[in-house]
């Protein structure tokens, strides 16, 4: 008997999916996409409008205000702010023929910016080590009540600060600018202590075993852990020391303290009577603003990535 097998049918072949289709971009997208690019044009245009005038003279803005490109093209607005510019060469641009004395008050910021931001982030830890790894009596109620200083307006504190600094004698004095925020903010304080809770206690508790004191544990223990709450509110305390500008006011009369963000408006109120030195007041606040715009941009990722910590790598 011959057996007879049933009958095989080749399996359909499945077609190619067409290549000519085009993957469609969602109309969301695109439109996101739209506002993000105006939303940045809106950002920059103040900068280039800046930069525009600074690279121009007063005449050449006054006789063509709306012009998008620097009229009557020239860098002397930057030589007349560094103090390279002579009074003739200033005059004839528009400008008053007093040049600003830029690399001092340039170092004058540099010092109280660094003071503020060195002595703050240390007294600023060391208060929130305290409030955060050590046990004494009132702990939670001290911390509440230096909390609740973020709720009272820095205005307040103009006059009594004032005063204190007169008492001691360091009216228009480098010293007398960096000394109410030099020692710790509250918010600083908050800040540490937010990231300090999130240490393991089992390492410290190591660190005990082996013979280290508190003020070790601090010193080897804690501060090499907290680089990134470190460099991320010291960014941000340099960058507000910098841009202070009612204290100093208040309190620096002279060059020998005058501080840059001052000295902008001294600057424009030594303006010629034909009107304000744009160029040369847009010139000085570009070169203000770029150690802060250069600092900000090399640290941008560190500083969004640190005010959102969760834990402890």
């Amino acid at each position: 008997m011959t057996a007879t097998l049933p009958d095989t049918k080749a399996p359909d072949t499945v077609e190619p999916a067409s290549t000519g289709t085009r993957r469609r971009i969602p109309i969301g997208r695109i439109i996101a996409w739209i506002v993000m690019a105006l939303v940045i044009i809106a950002t920059l245009l103040p900068f280039y409008w800046m930069l525009r005038t600074a690279l121009s003279t007063n005449p050449g803005l006054q006789a063509n205000p709306t012009s998008w490109l620097p009229p009557d093209f020239t860098f002397g607005a930057f030589e007349r702010v560094l103090g390279y510019q002579s009074t003739e060469e200033a005059l004839a641009e528009g400008g008053s023929g007093t040049g600003m004395n830029f690399w001092r008050y340039l170092f004058n910021s540099v010092f109280v910016a660094t003071l503020v931001t060195v002595c703050q982030l240390t007294f600023s830890a060391m208060a929130a080590f305290a409030f955060s790894r050590l046990q004494w009596r009132g702990r939670d109620t001290v911390f509440a009540i230096f909390v609740a200083g973020l709720m009272v307006p820095s205005i307040f504190t103009f006059l009594p600060n004032f005063v204190l600094i007169k008492q001691l004698g360091l009216v228009d004095t480098l010293f007398g600018i960096a000394l109410p925020t030099m020692f710790m903010t509250p918010f600083a304080v908050f800040f540490f202590r937010q990231f300090f809770l999130n240490v393991p206690k089992e390492i410290e508790e190591a660190a005990l075993l082996d013979g280290v004191s508190k003020v070790g544990i601090f010193f080897r223990v804690i501060l090499p852990m907290s680089s990134a709450p470190i460099a991320t509110l010291g960014i941000l305390t340099y960058i507000t020391a910098w841009n202070d500008y009612f204290w100093p006011l208040m309190v620096s009369y002279t060059d020998s303290s005058r501080v840059l963000t001052v000295a902008l408006g001294v600057f424009r109120a030594q303006s010629p009577q034909s009107g304000t030195d744009w160029a040369g007041l847009m010139a000085a606040t570009l070169i203000a603003a770029a150690p802060m715009m250069l600092l900000f941009g090399l640290f941008a990722k560190r500083i969004v990535n640190s005010i959102g910590f969760s834990g402890i790598k």
